[in-house]
């Protein structure tokens, strides 16, 4: 009953998101004074070390990291519809390895806002979260994620609160956040917090039982801010908080993004992103006496961080 309710609620938010994007479409088409603000931001980072007869030894090491943020925004009367695209990608070659996946993110934010004050939206939101490319050990051997194998999807009512441009407090107090692991082999493993594959009575998983989706339904909010702190340095911050109402709910999972971008000329720029995640659902490798062995599972704050220098491009 629970995962029909999870459903019907989802469709019904998308349904209403593209409901009301038709609606500002067509209205935009219909008066040439409507503005929409398209933009964006692209850089590519390299770093390269090269080592000849290095007495202190090393390793050389070639590596690339790109990623991209678009936006596109609407606002006319009452109504508000922003939509925003971060894609992140990234590659490195040891010396004598093959090229691996360094970083991969894919996010999309759909959010539709009726003014209800000065300062106050009513708001939906629809968020979904993966990546591109599938993600295997260095051995290659085991496959531990790949495309909607994560995909979190939340999909949001609630209000905004937008004092100004650069800041937006959006509280939901009614979310359906669902986890999707398309992939049937990390289905069956339990990947990522879903149910495993049934066993057969000797205790062996049987193939193709594993669940595709998990499933919570709780209170939610998303904190986001813009801005240049100084000049030519701009802190773009994306704080999500999730509840789950039927478990745990004390237990918090937290998604938090910061990305500071340095401006050094029109070409180059330097950027450090740092990201922390924390699910309870989803069990991390623990090694518990510290002896370089895994001996358990469980609960862990994810930590990630990039620095980078290269070239960058935005445009309007």
């Amino acid at each position: 009953m629970f995962s029909y309710y999870c459903r019907s609620f989802l469709f019904a938010l998308i349904f209403t998101v593209i409901s009301n994007a038709a609606a500002v479409a067509q209205s935009a088409a219909a008066d040439s004074t409507n503005i929409w603000d398209f933009g964006g931001m692209g850089a590519v980072n390299f770093s390269q070390v090269s080592l000849s007869n290095w007495a202190a030894g090393g390793q050389n090491t070639v590596s690339v990291l790109g990623n991209a943020n678009l936006y596109a925004n609407y606002e006319k009367g009452k109504n508000t519809w922003n939509n925003s695209a971060d894609l992140t990608y990234g590659l490195v070659k040891l010396e004598g390895r093959r090229v691996q996946k360094s970083d991969d993110k894919l996010e999309l934010n759909l959010k539709y806002g009726y003014r209800a004050s000065k300062r106050w939206y009513y708001t939906s939101q629809l968020n979904i979260r993966s990546q591109l490319m599938p993600t295997y050990t260095i051995t290659r051997d085991t496959l531990k994620s790949n495309f909607f194998s994560p995909a979190a999807v939340l999909a949001s009512l609630g209000m905004d609160y937008k004092p100004n441009d650069k800041l937006s407090v959006f509280i939901s107090p009614f979310t359906g956040k669902f986890t999707i692991v398309a992939n049937q082999g990390l289905a069956d493993k339990g990947a990522f917090g879903v149910n495993p594959a049934d066993k057969d009575a000797e205790g062996n998983p049987i193939p193709g039982t594993g669940d595709h989706v998990r499933r919570e339904f709780g209170g939610y909010i998303n904190v986001r801010y813009k801005n240049e702190i100084l000049k030519n340095v701009t802190l773009q911050s994306k704080l999500d908080m999730f509840s789950n109402y039927l478990k745990k709910p004390e237990n918090v999972d937290l998604n938090w993004e910061n990305l500071i971008n340095f401006k050094v000329n029109k070409i180059i720029s330097a950027s450090f992103f740092a990201h922390m995640i924390y699910d309870d659902d989803v069990d991390i490798d623990v090694d518990r006496d510290n002896d370089s062995k895994v001996d358990g599972k469980g609960p862990r704050l994810q930590l990630k961080q990039t620095l980078g220098l290269g070239v960058s491009y935005k445009f309007k």
